[in-house]
């Protein structure tokens, strides 16, 4: 088990050549979201944009559009069709594959704050994008008991992981975590994080595990996950469109991303306390946390 120090970190984040346009910094697109949990997809796409992606595409209910596209004017837009319980409709799928096919993005964030929309099976099905799979659709795949051929990185819980692995008990102990990480890694053959105190990250092409150094009680908030998701995107956007997108960037990704976003989580609470850090400041002081990294 290998430690993720901030030494680690700072020789694996993105490049920042003084002469680079938006284009070179990858563009991330986040399908986000629902009526009643409409901050997951804004945590998300606002994080990978604070991570350093040159772009940032976010795909959400038509209803939630004009007041999300005010709030995050940096972010793009793309309002979907929704069911009447508020969650994005199968009759997105060519509104967002049309867009794709105009936009061109390196990759797709996909499932915070979905719910059970009906766009997930099609998207699994249909989508040939470098993955970050979370939330929603990482209970989407627990449930057909699959995972996607593409390059992918996997951001599950405890409680998610046990899903994804049928039904297995919930991992008590630091052996036991460890244990659940290695069969999710063999299962889904790409990267894999088991998230809490600790964060564990391992990846199908790499034997070594990799335990996180920061973070803490602050983090244990609703939209922090969220948060989480989006950084690792965003940096997996800069990194993949700089050399290429597998699983070995997917790798360096989802290293910095754990270590920045715990980090982040630390600075927060430094100000905060850890009763009162929101997701929200967390996302804020993701550039503090990069800060403190390089210099």
């Amino acid at each position: 088990m290998k430690e993720i120090t901030c030494e680690l970190i700072r020789s694996l984040l993105p490049a920042r050549p003084s002469t680079a346009h938006k284009g070179a910094f990858g563009r991330v697109l986040v399908v986000a979201g629902s009526r009643n949990m409409c901050g997951a997809g804004f945590l998300c796409a606002k994080s990978a944009l604070l991570a350093g992606a040159g772009l940032v595409y976010w795909a959400l209910p038509k209803s939630m559009q004009p007041a999300f596209a005010s709030a995050l004017p940096e972010a793009i837009t793309l309002p979907l069709p929704e069911t009447e319980s508020g969650e994005v409709s199968a009759e997105a799928w060519p509104v967002l594959k049309d867009f794709c096919s105009l936009k061109e993005p390196s990759l797709l964030v996909v499932g915070p704050g979905m719910g059970n929309s009906p766009l997930l099976p099609i998207l699994f099905r249909e989508n040939v994008l470098p993955l970050v799979v979370d939330a929603d659709a990482l209970n989407y795949l627990a449930k057909i008991q699959t995972v996607p051929a593409v390059p992918s990185i996997f951001t599950p819980h405890a409680a998610e992981a046990a899903k994804l692995l049928g039904g297995a008990d919930i991992p008590s102990d630091k052996e036991e975590r460890i244990s659940f990480l290695q069969r999710l890694i063999e299962l889904t053959k790409g990267v894999c994080l088991l998230k809490g105190k600790h964060t564990l990250v391992g990846s199908a092409n790499q034997l070594e595990l990799f335990q996180n150094t920061t973070g803490g009680v602050a983090l244990a908030k609703a939209g922090s996950g969220d948060i989480l998701s989006g950084i690792i995107a965003g940096f997996w956007a800069q990194l993949g469109t700089a050399e290429k997108f597998d699983v070995s960037t997917a790798l360096k990704a989802a290293l910095c991303g754990v270590y920045v976003h715990g980090l982040a989580g630390d600075l927060a609470a430094r100000i905060k306390t850890d009763y009162g850090v929101l997701a929200g400041f967390t996302a804020d002081c993701i550039p503090l946390a990069i800060k403190e990294i390089v210099e």
